[in-house]
């Protein structure tokens, strides 16, 4: 019995128990007609026998499933021979790798010797045990969380209370969640970083105006030392994204306000979703579509006009890249749009204002704080564009304003100096941490930025 038909079991349990509490309920109420004398209405106990039932067994069954395979190898580990204990650390990760690939039928990266055929065996054998072992444990605690609610329904069991409470801590739960998981990402960047500056220094990096990550395996080969200025990267960055958002947010907002104040309901209903499949392309599309269309159209006018142009540019990026974050712009602007109230219009109306004036005099300054965020969310996912970036500008990191010249960004940085087999504890390597802590410093004040912009306007307008 696997994890999954042990998980749609307990599901089914739960459903089973939801009935038990319903139906015992009504029991100890005297019928449909004595439900008065419940605290409760009988849905409620229902609800709480199936919590009995499920929170346990559910808790369980994640921890075991998370903690299994760990316990499972240290035992295998431990009943290895004494002669392969004394393996390197990095040998002794590769054979327990194997004997795990061998004991799922997985193909191994060496030949197979008698102990690893035994250890794997071994290995194969615990696992078996432990997913009967948590079957049991887990069928057992969920009909105990039947007999229990069974055991504890009584007119004067406050379910409702209780089945809300529980509904509150699995709130906060998930809430500390996202919460830690979000922690834990900022301080594991961190911390690499630290490594990182601790090799070079800050100024070196954040004012440094090279970026030449490669570093060579003996000090005497050239470019041994590497060159880590990040004014390159944040550059071009800064200039695609520029370029993104001065194609998206004025086609986007103008066409928000076409739709909601001057479209018909037809027109609206078919021109809406038609501009929304623009966010729903993949982005490798629109890398081949820049790289193959749109960065040999430009090199070409340029030519005709006498400008030196580069076949991977920034200006192709940025375009493209302004065509991907326009649904973003426009649908977010249309539904604040339309969350302004209409006695706004009627009164701008009643005073003889024409819809041109009523458009840019109340209803944009009304909805400016939903438009600037929608801006913002564009120009966060602009930033953060790795595809079209390498396919249509390069990984060049040139420092320059020109448009037409190739440039890179942070984000194609990063995945280029995670791929290789660079050592991970190497410049090269902790690098992309740093820009990683970078970008995220940058963005962070970005959106302090935008959430003063929006507390200050929307004070105005509530």
């Amino acid at each position: 019995m696997n994890t999954i038909t042990i998980l749609a079991l307990l599901l089914i349990l739960m459903a089973v128990a939801y009935q038990v509490g319903w139906r015992r309920s009504l029991g100890v109420a005297g019928g449909r007609s004595g439900v008065r004398k419940l605290h409760s209405l009988p849905g409620y106990y229902g609800l709480y026998t199936a919590l009995l039932c499920g929170m346990p067994a559910l808790l369980v069954l994640g921890l075991w499933v998370a903690f299994q395979s760990s316990i499972i190898t240290d035992l295998v580990v431990a009943d290895l021979p004494a002669k392969l204990h004394q393996l390197p650390p990095e040998q002794m990760g590769l054979l327990i790798n194997d004997i795990t690939n061998l004991a799922q039928g997985n193909i191994t990266s060496g030949e197979i010797n008698p102990e690893m055929q035994r250890a794997a065996e071994h290995y194969r054998s615990l696992q078996q045990t432990a997913t009967a072992a948590l079957a049991v444990v887990v069928i057992s605690l969920a009909i105990g969380g039947i007999l229990l609610g069974w055991r504890l329904i009584s007119p004067r069991l406050r379910a409702r209370n209780r089945v809300e409470q529980i509904v509150r801590w699995l709130l906060i739960a998930s809430s500390l969640v996202a919460i830690l998981t979000t922690l834990g990402i900022v301080l594991s960047v961190l911390f690499e970083s630290i490594r990182f500056f601790r090799i070079i220094p800050v100024t070196d990096f954040l004012f440094g105006l090279g970026w030449s990550p490669q570093m060579a395996i003996r000090a005497d080969q050239v470019g041994s030392s590497g060159a880590f200025g990040v004014i390159p990267l944040f550059a071009g960055t800064l200039l695609i994204s520029l370029i993104a958002l001065l194609v998206a947010v004025p086609i986007g907002l103008m066409s928000a306000i076409y739709l909601s104040e001057y479209a018909g309901s037809r027109m609206r209903a078919l021109a809406k979703p038609v501009l929304e499949i623009l966010a729903g392309i993949p982005t490798v599309v629109y890398g081949f579509f820049a790289a193959l269309t749109v960065a040999p159209f430009i090199r070409a006018s340029g030519e005709s006009l006498g400008l030196q142009v580069s076949s991977e540019s920034a200006l192709a990026a940025g375009l493209v890249m302004g065509i991907m974050i326009i649904p973003f712009v426009s649908s977010l602007s249309d539904d604040v749009i339309n969350a302004v109230p209409q006695a706004m219009r009627d009164a701008s109306y009643g005073i003889g204002a024409t819809r041109s004036e009523t458009i840019t005099r109340i209803i944009i300054p009304a909805a400016l704080p939903g438009i600037v965020g929608g801006v913002l969310l564009a120009a966060s996912r602009a930033i953060g564009e790795t595809m079209i970036v390498v396919m249509a500008a390069g990984l060049t990191a040139n420092l320059t304003a020109n448009p037409l010249e190739s440039v890179t960004t942070v984000t194609v940085q990063i995945v280029t100096l995670l791929v290789g087999d660079q050592e991970f504890d190497s410049p090269k390597t902790l690098a992309a941490f740093a820009l990683g802590l970078t970008l995220f410093v940058v963005t962070l004040i970005m959106n302090v930025i935008a959430l003063h912009v929006v507390r200050k306007y929307r004070e105005q307008y509530e």
